[in-house]
This record gives structure tokens, sequence and C-alpha cells, in this order.
């Protein structure tokens, strides 16, 4: 008589062997780094059999979506958790520090989320639909939280008027998002603070390009720092 499958001896739902999935693949990440991602791995980790991958999931790349789209929604209520203020360039680098936090506490999902392994079998799906970017709606969600925060600054008076709030958001992103892949590949290991030597500056000249002040910028930056310590 055959025995009974690990998924029939715990009466797991469809939702509860996804949410099972997911959290193994999240760990495997965390711990051995995307080379170790395999369904077999997977399944070994969540205690469920191989062909549950497929049979609820599709396959391997849909699995890793599904690790990506939690990525984003928790980073998503993490750059919400920021301390709010009544200054606009203290809340986007508050956002800023939250967001690099994420990013170091787990880098090897940091790097599957914006398609940064090396191995290009673990690259997020690219679902790409008609008048839409190909970014998935947990990204678009996540980086919504950016572009109120550019949303604020741009009303508040601190900046010149008439900038294009999508360019700004996107402006600010490429240098945080810059700035956190190339310090997790240890790429600034020769400064003491890399935060205060090059993220704070580099996001203070780009204020003082939209018209506020290095001043004003740089006490405000030093406003968030001091709560994110």
């Amino acid at each position: 008589m055959p025995k009974p499958s690990k998924e029939a001896v715990t009466r797991l739902t469809p939702e509860q062997t996804i949410e099972r999935l997911i959290e193994a693949t999240t760990k495997l990440l965390a711990e051995k780094g995307p080379s170790q991602i395999k369904a077999r791995s997977v399944a070994e980790k969540a205690q469920v059999s191989t062909m549950a991958v497929y049979y609820h999931l599709g396959g391997l790349p849909e699995l890793l979506q599904a690790v990506v789209d939690r990525g984003f929604r928790d980073l998503g209520r993490v750059l919400v958790a920021a301390p709010p203020s009544a200054d606009p360039v203290t809340d986007l680098f508050a956002m800023t520090l939250a967001y690099r936090k994420f990013a170091r506490s787990s880098p090897h999902l940091y790097d599957l989320m914006f398609g940064l392994s090396t191995r290009g079998s673990y690259r997020p799906l690219q679902q790409t639909r008609a008048g839409s970017s190909r970014r998935s709606a947990e990204f678009q969600a996540a980086y919504a939280h950016l572009v109120e925060g550019c949303a604020y600054l741009a009303s508040s008076g601190r900046i010149r008027s008439g900038e294009d709030l999508d360019a700004m958001a996107a402006q600010f992103w490429s240098c945080v998002h810059g700035f956190i892949t190339l310090e997790l590949g240890d790429h600034f290991t020769q400064f003491s603070d890399p935060v205060g030597q090059i993220l704070q500056p580099m996001t203070v000249n780009l204020l003082v390009g939209l018209g506020d002040t290095a001043e004003r910028a740089y006490a405000s930056e030093a406003a968030a720092a001091a709560v994110d310590c």
C-alpha cells in the first residue's frame, strides 16, 4: 500500500501549500543563495512533495514570481512604516533608509526582486500587458509610496514648480537603488560611512538640482538619520 504524501498527512489547503513553498524559497535564498533554489530543495524545505511546485504554481518560474511579489508587498509595508514628519525631505530620506535596511536584511531576495540574480533562470517573470509597464502590480504598489513622497515634496514649495513627478521619482529611485546595489556588492568598503559619505550627499545634490538648498536638505536628511539610529 503506497504511503500517503506529506500534503495528505498534514491536510494542507492549496493556499497553505503555496504559503509554505514561498516561505521555504525565501528561507533558502537567505541561507544558501539562488543556486540552491530548485523544485526538489524547496519542496523538502517546505515538507511537501516536489509535484506541489508544479501542481499549485505551474513551475519554478511561477514560484519565484510569487516570492518576488511577496517581497514587494513586504517592501511596501516597510516604506509605509517609515516615520512620518512635517518635512517632505525628511520623509523621503526616511523611506530611503528603510529601503536600504530592507535590502541589507535580505540581499538575495532583493537581487531576485530586481532581476539581479547571477543565473538567468532566476530572473522574475516578465508579464507584458498592452499599454502597461512590465513591472508587476506588487512592484507598482511599492513604488507608489516613492511617487507619493515626491508629490509631497513638489507641493511643499521646497523645489521648483513644474517638475515632472514621474521623472523625479525615477531619479530618486535610481539614486537609491544604484547605491544599494553597489553597496550589496561590497563596492564601498573603502568608506567608513557609506550613507553619510555617499548616499546622503548624492540625494542632497539631487535636491539642490531640483531647487532646494544644500543646508536645508542636509538638515532634513539628518533629522531622518537621527530617528533611524
